[in-house]
C-alpha cells in the first residue's frame, strides 16, 4: 500500500530491514562514462561507451584467455620473506599480511598453464592489487620458473605486466630480479620457444627495464601507461612540459617501443595469431 494510503501512523522499519543499493552495481570511466558493472563485466572489463580498458588481475585475464577457465596453477603457495627487516610506515612482514589478506593472494603474480584456442600456453600474469605489482623475489622466481616450465615443455610464454616497478621493500633483492627473468628469457629464445610480452595499465620502473620490453613481440592494451619514470617525475627532471598522450601505449607504440596495441576482445584471438605465426603453424 503507498505511503499516503496508510491507516497507521508513524510506521518506521528497523535498520537492519533497510534495503540498500548494493555496492558495486555502476562502474563510472574516468571519462565520466557510466557503465552497468554486470554488462561491463560481460564486456571484458573494457566500458562500451568509450572503450577505456578498467585495470583487471589474474583471475579475469586467465579467465579471458584459458578454455573453459581451465587450468593448473603453478607454485601456487610461494610467498616473500621479510629478510631484511624492513620497516616503513609499517613492518614489511605485516604489509605482507595485510596484502595476502586483503587480496586472497600469495604475491603480484601468478602463473597458469592451460589451452588456450586449443593448444598449451603458459601465462604469467601480475596483480596490481597485491603492493603495486611491485616485483620482488617471488615475482621474479615465478616468473623463472614459469619460463622454466615453457622450456621443458617446449610451450609458448606469456608475460602480463601490470606494476608499479621494484619493490623498495626488498632493496638489492628486488633489482636482482631484472636481471634473473633477462637471462631467463634469453635461455628462452635459445630454445626458440615463442615469448610475447603484454603490457597493461601500469608497466613501469624495473619491469619496463627487464622482461616487459623483452619479447618476440610487444603489445599492449589501449591507453596503457608505459615507462620507466613516471610522467611526474620525468617532467620535474627535465623541467619541460610533456607532449600530449606522453606514456600512453599510443605514444610508445608510436615511438617504435611497441609492436602492435591489442583490444582487450581481440586479445585471444590476436595472441594466438602471433603464435602462429612465429611457429610457422596453420593459423587457428
Amino acid at each position: 500500500m503507498a505511503w499516503f494510503k496508510r491507516t497507521e501512523k508513524g510506521i518506521q522499519t528497523a535498520t537492519e530491514d533497510k534495503k540498500d543499493v548494493p555496492k558495486g552495481l555502476w562502474y563510472k570511466s574516468p571519462t565520466g562514462k557510466i557503465v552497468d558493472a554486470e554488462e561491463l563485466a560481460k564486456n571484458l572489463w573494457v566500458s562500451p561507451e568509450d572503450g577505456f580498458h578498467v585495470r583487471i588481475g589474474s583471475k579475469e585475464y586467465f579467465e579471458i584467455l584459458f578454455d573453459n577457465n581451465e587450468f593448473k596453477e603453478l607454485d601456487t603457495n610461494m610467498t616473500s620473506k621479510d629478510s631484511l627487516g624492513f620497516i616503513d610506515s609499517k613492518k614489511y612482514s605485516e604489509r605482507l599480511k595485510d596484502a595476502m589478506d586483503k587480496t586472497k593472494l600469495k604475491d603480484a603474480v601468478r602463473t597458469g598453464v592451460g589451452k588456450s584456442k586449443g593448444k598449451d600456453l603458459v601465462v604469467c600474469c601480475m596483480d596490481f592489487a597485491f603492493i603495486g605489482g611491485s616485483m620482488g623475489a617471488v615475482v621474479g622466481e615465478k616468473i623463472a620458473r614459469g619460463i622454466d616450465y615453457s622450456i621443458k615443455n617446449k610451450i609458448p610464454f606469456l608475460m602480463i605486466s601490470k606494476s608499479g616497478g621494484a619493490r623498495m621493500m626488498e632493496a638489492a633483492y628486488s633489482l636482482m630480479q631484472l636481471a634473473k627473468t633477462s637471462a631467463k628469457l634469453a635461455q628462452l629464445a635459445d630454445a626458440k620457444i615463442p615469448y610475447i610480452s603484454l603490457c597493461t595499465d601500469p608497466t613501469t620502473g624495473g619491469t619496463t627495464a627487464s622482461y616487459a620490453m623483452l619479447g618476440d613481440i610487444n603489445i599492449a592494451e589501449p591507453g596503457a601507461l608505459i615507462g620507466f619514470a613516471g610522467p611526474r617525475v620525468v617532467k620535474d627532471t627535465t623541467g619541460k612540459d610533456l607532449p600530449e598522450g606522453f606514456q600512453t601505449s599510443e605514444f610508445v607504440l608510436e615511438h617504435g617501443f611497441l609492436d602492435f596495441i591489442t583490444p582487450r576482445k581481440e586479445l585471444k584471438d590476436k595472441l594466438n595469431l602471433y603464435i602462429d605465426l612465429i611457429q610457422n603453424q596453420p593459423i587457428r
